[in-house]
């Protein structure tokens, strides 16, 4: 599936669920899905009960977006897939660091107890696919 473009996300405190919905192109009740499905997501609520996306939020609802919809992952394995990932920084010259540390070293990729894990998994699901 062909990547979408990012949209910008405006210069503001706070999103309503209909802004967010807009923004992203996903509609408000599976927004209110996803926030039971990714703890990430976790926007703060009005006394009204309205809910308030902080741009964090908004940029989590992107990146679950691009993990289902154009990576092809399932709700568990981009679950996974966020709590994998690395917090991010607020100093872009800090976020490059952490990036090259990151691709660095393909062994130290590969050595990773998520990759293992997953490889044994993978090994698991050939042998009962052997048996049929």
């Amino acid at each position: 599936m062909a990547e979408q473009e990012t949209p910008k996300i405006p210069d503001r405190l706070f999103f309503r669920i209909g802004d967010v919905s807009q923004l992203t192109g996903i509609e408000a009740f599976v927004l209110r899905f996803w926030e039971g499905e990714f703890p990430a997501l976790s926007p703060k609520k009005t006394s009204s009960g309205q809910r308030q996306y902080r741009r964090k939020d908004v940029e989590t609802v992107l990146e679950i977006k691009r993990l289902l919809y154009d990576e092809g992952y399932t709700i568990a394995g981009a679950r996974k897939a966020m709590r994998g990932r690395p917090k991010q920084k607020k100093n872009a010259a800090e976020s490059g660091e952490q990036s090259e540390q990151l691709f660095s070293s393909p062994k130290a990729n590969a050595a990773s107890p998520d990759l293992s894990g997953i490889k044994q998994e993978l090994r698991e699901i050939l042998a009962l696919l052997n048996r049929r």
